[in-house]
């Protein structure tokens, strides 16, 4: 098995990742691209409510970006799920996404993880379905942001996905 295929190990991103992680959200075709600025800064002061996957070289992978919302301390809102093309289909998303809350359940008292997901987004609907699926927990959905309040032109709504109480 080559360096390449060797089961990924997950962590914490350092800043120095940031930029492989703009990488990954850039190719990902399906995310909002924010800056590089916005991921630096992100690996450098979320990184405890964030996971990065790392190859057998420690090159990221996949990412998921996350903090604990200010206002709901036992709510980690999740703003990104990635995964390099090259490594997607093995549930490493998955994998990230358990382990993250896992983590911060843990050390945050976490107990209800929130995203939001563009309609036709497929992907992402499957992820977060089979998420409360698989830790037995309620999901809501609905319209956090409708199309109209986004002021950059023309922006899918975003539906809120509430999934909670998890298990402990």
């Amino acid at each position: 098995m080559s360096a390449a295929q060797a089961d990924p190990h997950m962590d914490r991103p350092a800043p120095a990742d940031g930029a492989a992680l703009w990488r990954i959200a850039r190719d990902s075709k399906t995310l909002d691209l924010n800056s590089s600025y916005s991921y630096l800064l992100w690996c450098r002061d979320f990184a405890a409510t964030s996971a990065v996957a790392r190859d057998a070289d420690g090159e990221p992978i996949g990412f998921v970006t996350g903090y604990v919302r200010p206002d709901s301390l036992h709510t980690l809102l999740v703003w990104q799920v990635a995964v390099d093309e090259a490594h997607r289909g093995r549930g490493l998303a998955a994998a990230l996404l358990d382990g993250l809350v896992a983590r911060t359940a843990a050390e945050h008292g976490v107990n209800t993880v929130e995203t939001t997901i563009t309609p036709g987004n497929t992907a992402s609907e499957r992820l977060f379905t089979a998420f409360a699926e698989r830790h037995g927990a309620r999901l809501e959905r609905e319209v956090l942001f409708e199309a109209d309040q986004f002021p950059d032109g023309p922006h899918d709504p975003e539906v809120l996905y509430r999934i909670g109480p998890l298990a402990p």
